[in-house]
């Protein structure tokens, strides 16, 4: 059964979405503030958050960055603010997904399953660039044997990259990678979520350079495979 954690200061729709997921088979944990989002992480251990924007007190933005101080749970805002600033500040902080306000349930879910989606594998094993190690069973990606504390996007991205067969990856592939459809308009949030998996990768000088860009069509994966 897959876990929300659903914060908005708005007791109705609050109720509503509660009830809607709870309907599609979903454990839902909703609090009307971000003061104990952190907390209820900790204990629930959410698949997937849905997190308002605006809300008295501390925003979501504030709550993103408190959760991914601890968590890499997929992120999924729900806003009236959808100025290119405010969308561009909230992919940085470490959110998966934008949504705007009003929506439909509809959409809504579809985009909580493709957040909470995990990369189908054949069996469980490692790919290695070394000195970059991703570990498929757990999930995660290591450099000299540090965790890179990837969001579940950013590890998406990154297995993606390592083993496709394209040269070139577009900006269209990895969105539709990402949220499973693709609008121009989504280029720049593929841009910010490739800028934040590469700042993961930059402490090391190899893996700085592992993730080439091709200009004005997307990139490439320039990691060396250990055999």
């Amino acid at each position: 059964m897959p876990r929300l954690l659903l914060i908005d200061d708005d007791v109705e729709m609050l109720e509503i979405t509660s009830a809607g997921f709870r309907e599609k088979g979903y454990a839902v944990n909703a609090l009307n503030s971000g003061k104990n989002a952190v907390a209820s992480i900790r204990k629930h251990d959410p698949d997937c958050v849905i997190l308002d924007v605006m809300m008295p007190g501390i925003d979501g933005f504030k709550v993103c960055e408190n959760i991914r101080k601890e968590s890499s749970v997929p992120i999924i805002f729900l806003t009236g603010r959808v100025s290119e600033e405010d969308k561009v500040g909230g992919l940085l902080m470490g959110a998966d997904d934008y949504i705007e306000k009003p929506y439909s349930f509809r959409e809504l879910e579809a985009r909580v399953q493709v957040a909470i989606r995990r990369t189908p594998v054949a069996a469980p094993g490692k790919l290695v660039f070394p000195p970059l190690e991703i570990d498929i069973e757990g999930h995660r990606a290591l450099c000299n044997g540090d965790d890179l504390r990837l969001t579940s996007q950013e590890y998406d991205i990154l297995y993606y990259m390592a083993t496709s067969d394209k040269e070139v990856m577009t900006y269209e592939d990895i969105g539709m990678r990402i949220w499973g459809a693709y609008r121009e308009p989504d280029r720049q949030s593929v841009m910010v979520m490739v800028s934040r998996l590469r700042k993961k990768l930059s402490s090391n000088s190899v893996t700085n350079r592992m993730i080439e860009t091709v200009w004005t069509v997307g990139y490439k994966f320039a990691g060396k495979k250990a055999f």
